[in-house]
């Protein structure tokens, strides 16, 4: 089994070229299908490999094999993690083009499947950095992830807008990659190997007694910045809302579906493979490096999210939230941590993904994403008022969503003070989505007053040929189903269990962690979703006393849109990483 690896990355790559070399003879319903077979066809392959995948395997691209412990080839890596998140990309891949079908406006003449193909390389970049054992290659993935998320956010070319967001993205991230290709470059130079396991052990033979020095400190901080900025952690988030806005949402769907958790995934992967033995960097260090940032994003980005009525922006700003909060649980380096933001993970992407197809939704029925504008408006879509109202609840952390199960998990392993940062982040965040869906599609509360506000979200083009009169059946079966495979991560029996072997026979070297509801998690899930609920009928019901605050505005104007701001910020970030990381260095 672990021969057909690579073909998670081949077959929608050679799946794109044959629509690139077609585009002008297929017709767009054959291009459509082709790409859905293709992609359906590797989502089937990653699951297949996922549950062959204990024990882990490994294959040598092109069957070259190291020679005397030394190679020059092209390792992927088969374990439960690596398959797990490849085979979420090909799932959320598969839920785009699905949701896309055939409702996208109609390319210019010669551009048939002009589209599709873009999903498709995508899709197969995605795999290719989540199977990737080693880092250049984990880089060339990372780029080309990029590269093509660029080209699909700007993919309305003609509106001004859509390519600033895509400049914008293409920029920051950019910076992020070259960190993290001059990161490699000094593993490289340290230790002559690209092969994640064998830097690991190359730093771990190079070190002194006194433990890492400054090489290990900056290659460990240049590699991890590059990986945050892809996650959107503060303050590298900056490109997340900007993107958001102004990308497809078919493209939305993936970005905050699997794109952002690949970064936090390639955290943790690298971190436990590359840095965690005595030559890396201590455990203490990374500890506070990412809960202290994972905190500071969870804060950050529920507030932003409370304050915004453009309705992508606010999902946007959510997903910074949660991301926040996987950090946090990643940064306490245990099993239950790691199991906890696997589940939460999972569970996270399905309810993600749901809501930015509803937000789809009112933008091709009304040509509009602006929450006051929308007022009311929406009574008409009962089915994606269902949705969007599900998919705040399961926001909040609501049993037996897999988020509530991840986020239990999680808040027992961090303990203390950090589980009210979880409580607080999950509730304001659904609060704000529950909100949208009291005022939007119920009609609830005064209108609120339209009052002058950077980005509304008012008089978009829809991204239909004109504004639909009657939502497609497979614009709403879509969001469904990817609500129902969240709320299977919890209430499955087993998978759970399933998925915590896997982490941790890849993290941990087996250790066994149970994984199951407590009553304390079933609490805090409740009283988060309560929270929540309050939050929203406040807002609804008393919208002055939850008007955005002075001490709010300046960080709101701190997404200034301003590429040159974004790259400073970014600096900053990698900054304080390295801060926060060398206490330890100089102690060791």
């Amino acid at each position: 089994m672990h021969h057909l690896i690579p073909l998670l990355v081949a077959v929608p790559l050679l799946g794109a070229a044959l629509l690139v070399a077609t585009g002008r003879l297929l017709p767009r319903i054959a291009a459509e299908i082709t790409g859905f077979v293709v992609s359906g066809g590797t989502a089937a392959l990653a699951v297949l490999l996922l549950l062959d995948s204990a024990p882990p395997m490994v294959e040598w691209v092109g069957g070259w094999l190291p020679v005397d412990g030394e190679s020059v080839g092209i390792l992927v890596v088969g374990d439960g993690p690596a398959l797990g998140m490849a085979a979420l990309a090909s799932l959320l891949t598969l839920a785009a083009l699905a949701y896309s079908w055939r409702y996208f406006d109609e390319p210019p003449s010669g551009r048939t499947g002009s589209f599709t193909a873009l999903m498709l390389v995508f899709q197969g970049a995605m795999c290719g950095f989540a199977v990737a054992g080693d880092l250049f290659n984990a880089f060339v993935f990372f780029e080309l992830m990029s590269v093509v998320a660029y080209a699909l956010t700007g993919y309305r070319i003609d509106e001004a807008k859509a390519v600033q967001g895509a400049l914008t993205f293409g920029v920051v991230n950019s910076l992020g990659a070259y960190a993290l290709l001059m990161g490699i470059a000094l593993l490289y130079a340290r230790t002559g190997e690209l092969a994640m396991t064998e830097i690991g052990r190359g730093l771990d033979a190079a070190a002194g007694p006194g433990g890492p020095d400054a090489l290990v400190l900056a290659s460990f901080v240049l590699v991890l910045t590059g990986l945050l900025v892809k996650a959107a952690a503060v303050p590298f988030h900056f490109w997340l809302p900007d993107a958001h806005a102004v990308a497809p949402t078919p493209v939305c769907m993936l970005l905050s579906g699997v794109m952002v958790e690949l970064g936090a995934y390639g955290v943790w992967r690298v971190y436990g493979t590359v840095f965690a033995g005595p030559g890396g960097i201590p455990a203490a260090d990374l500890t506070r490096a990412l809960v202290t940032l994972g905190a500071l994003t969870a804060a950050t980005g529920a507030v932003m999210c409370w304050y915004q009525r453009h309705i992508k922006r606010l999902l946007a700003y959510s997903t910074v939230a949660h991301t926040g909060l996987f950090l946090v649980g990643l940064g306490i380096l245990t099993p239950e941590g790691d199991d906890g933001v696997a589940l939460y993970l999972l569970g996270h992407a399905g309810v993600k993904a749901a809501l930015f197809a509803c937000a789809g939704n009112l933008l091709d029925r009304f040509g509009s994403v602006d929450e006051h504008a929308l007022h009311g408006r929406a009574r008409p879509l009962r089915a994606t008022a269902v949705l969007f109202a599900v998919g705040a609840l399961a926001l909040a952390g609501l049993p037996p969503f897999g988020t509530a199960l991840g986020k239990a998990v999680t808040e027992e392993a961090v303990g203390g003070p950090l589980t009210v940062v979880y409580v607080a982040a999950s509730a304001i965040t659904a609060g704000a989505v529950l909100r949208v869906t009291a005022r939007v599609f119920l009609g609830l509360g005064p209108r609120p007053e339209d009052a002058e506000y950077e980005t509304s979200g008012s008089d978009e083009e829809p991204e239909t040929p004109g504004l639909l009169r009657r939502i497609p059946d497979i614009m709403t079966t879509v969001p469904a189903v990817l609500l129902a495979a969240a709320l299977a991560v919890g209430v499955v029996p087993g998978l759970g269990a399933l998925v915590a072997r896997s982490v941790n026979e890849a993290g941990s070297g087996g250790a066994h962690v149970s994984v199951h509801w407590t009553a304390h998690g079933v609490l805090l899930g409740v009283a988060s979703t309560a929270l929540a609920a309050a939050l929203a009928g406040l807002a609804v019901t008393r919208p002055r006393w939850v008007a955005a605050p002075d001490w709010a505005a300046p960080l709101r104007r701190l997404q200034s849109g301003h590429v040159g701001d974004y790259v400073a910020w970014l600096l900053m970030g990698a900054t304080v990483l390295g801060a926060l990381a060398l206490p330890g260095v100089l102690d060791s």
